[in-house]
């Protein structure tokens, strides 16, 4: 699924190194639509630059706004990052939490995700602009991330939200029955041939062996190679004996 509707809206950045770091950590997630909201006079875009290693084209096409409102003033949903409680911060939930809900609206809208300067974060005037507020779980002995931290952690979780696991495929289909059983067929006369078993107990050890076999995908090409590996045994078994 899409991000392209998805902006990461810093709000005063105090530190170009930081800025650079968020621009690598959007296009891991593969979200490029950057702005800036209120940027400072004396920000280090040389700094910024460097830490964009690789991730130029997210720093080079950056905008820049004077206000919070004019960055977002064309999105559906706002969602405000926060690490501290309060009165208007009540509402706050997870990055997780929240990414089904962003990711739905970034199908028909377009959805910002807003962090505030490393020094003080989001003030109220900011979180009133604020559609969502999303809080990130971390140890209560230092709950504050690093800027680029908390942005690819609300990246990551929209990127995975997008994404349906598709577990690989096998190149061979499973097994029919019939090719299973003579596959049993040809372990039961291999292990009765080299002593493993006798007839006595052959049905308890087979029932065994075909819950061992049954716990997991059994392909064709897997049953093959147990009937080729049963086949040698009763063989090496039938020479041995012809041997002594």
């Amino acid at each position: 699924m899409s991000l392209d509707h998805v902006r990461i809206v810093l709000v005063r950045p105090v530190y170009g190194g930081n800025i650079g770091s968020v621009c690598r950590a959007m296009l891991n997630m593969g979200i490029r639509d950057l702005a800036i909201a209120e940027p400072r006079a004396d920000t280090d875009w040389s700094e910024a630059r460097k830490m964009a290693y690789r991730a130029d084209a997210v720093l080079e096409q950056r905008r820049e706004f004077a206000t919070l409102a004019e960055a977002v003033a064309d999105c559906g949903l706002v969602a405000g990052t926060t690490a501290r409680a309060g009165l208007y911060r009540q509402h706050a939930r997870t990055p997780r939490d929240w990414a089904p809900t962003l990711l739905e609206a970034a199908q028909h809208t377009r959805v910002a995700l807003v962090f505030g300067p490393e020094d003080h974060g989001l003030n109220n005037a900011d979180i009133a602009l604020c559609t969502q507020l999303i809080q990130i779980p971390s140890s209560e002995e230092y709950a504050s991330l690093n800027l680029s931290h908390a942005v690819i952690v609300c990246c990551y979780e929209l990127f995975l939200a997008g994404r349906v696991p598709i577990p690989p495929q096998e190149s061979s289909p499973e097994a029919p029955s019939e090719l299973r059983e003579r596959m049993f067929a040809m372990w039961r006369e291999s292990l009765l041939a080299i002593g493993f078993m006798d007839e006595d107990t052959a049905a308890h050890m087979m029932l065994g062996l075909r819950r061992i076999l049954s716990r997991g995908s059994l392909t064709e090409i897997d049953v093959r190679i147990l009937m080729g590996i049963a086949r040698q045994t009763r063989w090496t078994a039938e020479q041995m004996k012809r041997d002594s």
